[in-house]
């Protein structure tokens, strides 16, 4: 039948005789360029050729364990950091966010421990606030009373403010800055002005390091914050950040208190990660609201849709479009729900599996900062004639601040590959050659070889299986049959 007609061609025509077959492996082992092999087979001395064997399997031992080893390593996604300090001419001058520590105007409101808790209570989805038991019925009873109140109006009118009156002094570079050249921005601190938030070109600067210098007064007579919530200080508390991203004060900024004066020394420093596996970032992140992406403008994101969701509205302190969340919503959901989201882990940051992983290239700016007391004697006694205030007042509210480059330079630190595919190969190749002599084109005559000898494989055992059984004649099946039965019961 068929399978008939299909083995005879297999024979004829792919199934070469035993002689052939031991012409081709003889002709294989004398003719490859894997090194050693022709030895074993053209000696005639056996003990050469049992020398020649260990020399082989031997080294292909090793081969095959180097190669084992660069694998693992391979897929273990080992990286290097290198890290490069770039010398310039001209550099770009970070943002610097600035809040005060006397947050809210004191004539506002009678009661400034419920402005705060309310405040508190709203800043909570930057920054974690627990609100006692003991303040618990009088918010209800004032959120009862006032449920047209609008913490942010409140905020952005009777918080601390900057002009000319604040803002005492402001130089940048040489020239003077004005409190127009701030923009404002709310924070965990209130109001707080960012300066710097449109990305100055990059300026040339001397060695001597000129950069931003403010005096602050931060009038303690009118602004004042809760002593019995624990905040006690008074001054001013900034950060530096890239102009392209949101501050973050939560554990990074840096407090300047009244009668002090502050010298800040920054420096550049670039972070460059690798993607995953190798590293822990995503370059195809990318945020609704900010140009570039950071983890803590990945974590509001984050945390501004669960409440929108949840609550049907959007606190105003998160980035987003929506309706904004009155005092009550403020209360009954947004607040709970921030916990909610801490506890169940909703919004993480780190690994590449997180809600935020890590970015794929972040600038710091790394400080070093000293202080002194604000001003000698005679310096008292001039801004003491200049504003019109006692010596007293002058040590008791005014804050100095300088903020200027360490040197004209920037340091990056790059995360790369410790071992890529081209590598890899290479150490392979490397690890053939030297033990081998082998080369690609030895790999493919060793795929070749085995491939010729599987499908001689193949062929032998399809010949060797059992014929078909002839479904063609049942009858003359089934006559033959009865014939055998018949024969067996005379016998």
């Amino acid at each position: 039948g068929i399978l008939e007609k299909i083995r005879l061609y297999l024979i004829k025509k792919f199934l070469p005789h035993l002689e052939d077959r031991r012409k081709y492996h003889q002709e294989f082992a004398s003719s490859t360029s894997f090194h050693g092999v022709h030895n074993i087979v053209q000696t005639q001395s056996k003990t050469r050729k049992v020398l020649w064997l260990l020399v082989v399997v031997g080294c292909l031992a090793i081969v095959i364990w180097q190669i084992c080893s660069r694998f693992i390593y391979y897929f273990s996604w080992p990286t290097t950091t290198t890290v490069v300090m770039q010398y310039v001419e001209k550099v770009r001058f970070p943002a610097v966010t600035f809040c005060s520590l006397n947050r809210f105007q004191s004539h506002a409101v009678t009661n400034l421990r419920i402005v705060f808790l309310i405040w508190n209570i709203v800043s909570g989805v930057l920054q974690k606030f627990v609100v006692e038991d003991k303040y618990s019925q009088e918010l209800n009873d004032f959120l009862l009373g006032n449920q047209n109140f609008s913490i942010k109006e409140f905020t952005r009118k009777n918080g601390f403010y900057l002009n000319s009156s604040t803002l005492l002094e402001c130089e940048f570079f040489g020239k003077p800055c004005y409190p127009q050249d701030f923009e404002h921005v709310f924070t965990e601190y209130g109001n707080c002005f960012t300066f710097n938030n449109n990305d100055l070109p990059a300026r040339r600067v001397s060695v001597s390091g000129r950069g931003l210098h403010l005096l602050f007064d931060v009038q303690q007579e009118k602004f004042t914050d809760e002593p019995a919530l624990g905040y006690a200080d008074a001054g001013i508390t900034f950060v530096i950040h890239s102009p392209k991203e949101l501050p973050r004060f939560d554990g990074l900024g840096l407090l300047t208190p009244v009668g002090t004066h502050a010298q800040v020394s920054i420096r550049q420093l670039k972070s460059i990660i690798q993607e995953y596996p190798w590293g822990e970032c995503k370059p195809d992140l990318k945020l609704q609201h900010q140009e570039i992406y950071s983890t803590n403008g990945c974590l509001q994101e984050c945390k501004a849709r669960y409440i929108q969701d949840w609550c049907g509205c959007l606190p105003f302190i998160l980035p987003g479009n929506g309706r904004e969340c009155d005092l009550l919503k403020f209360y009954n959901c947004v607040y709970p729900a921030v916990y909610d989201i801490e506890r169940k882990g909703l919004c993480t940051v780190g690994t590449h599996n997180s809600t935020c992983p890590a970015p794929c290239e972040e600038t710091d700016y790394p400080t070093t900062i000293t202080y002194s007391s604000f001003g000698g004697q005679r310096a008292i006694k001039y801004f003491s004639m200049k504003l019109k205030k006692s010596p007293e007042y002058i040590r008791q509210n005014l804050v100095r601040i300088d903020i200027k480059y360490h040197d004209l330079s920037y340091k990056i630190t790059q995360q790369q590959k410790a071992l890529t595919i081209t590598e890899l190969l290479a150490d392979v190749g490397g690890q053939l050659g030297l033990f081998c002599g082998a080369s690609m084109i030895t790999i493919i005559e060793l795929f070749e070889y085995i491939f010729t000898n599987f499908c001689w494989m193949c062929i032998f055992l399809l010949l060797k299986a059992p014929e078909m059984p002839e479904w063609n004649n049942p009858s003359e099946n089934q006559s033959t049959h009865k014939e055998n039965k018949k024969g067996i019961q005379e016998c």
